[in-house]
């Protein structure tokens, strides 16, 4: 007979809140100084983060990218969670949309994160086409 292990929600993070953290305190927020002390309390010390362009390592690194994205869309520019995330044995996801504050939606995507002590150790970022 194969080895199983039992698993339940005792121990679990709670993956709604802390991805749902991570777009309001660190892809929201336009303060630099308040984005950094947000991206030390939702991730570990060297987290790493995978786009579709490309690989971003390191807290600073993250913030600059999240930074970056708020000014180059404009100051209404917001992502919105879709939906709750799901999550279980250290993995989570959160659907969302981006694009101007009560305006059209400009992209929409997932977020799917690698959680280790609680906090985001590997987030990649899955972009959903466009539609046409």
């Amino acid at each position: 007979m194969p080895d199983t292990e039992t698993g339940s929600a005792a121990g679990e993070p709670d993956y709604d809140c802390l991805l749902r953290s991570n777009l309001a305190r660190v892809f929201n927020e336009r303060d630099a100084a308040t984005r950094a002390a947000a991206l030390a309390d939702l991730f570990v010390d060297d987290p790493v983060m995978f786009e579709p362009t490309g690989i971003v390592r390191g807290r600073a690194a993250i913030s600059a990218v999240a930074g970056g994205l708020l000014e180059q869309f404009g100051p209404d520019f917001r992502f919105v969670p879709e939906g709750d995330a799901l999550g279980h044995h250290g993995l989570g996801t959160l659907h969302w949309r981006a694009g101007p504050e009560g305006g059209p939606v400009a992209v929409t995507g997932i977020d799917a994160a690698e959680i280790v002590d609680g906090r985001i150790a590997r987030l990649w970022v899955l972009l959903d086409p466009p539609h046409p």
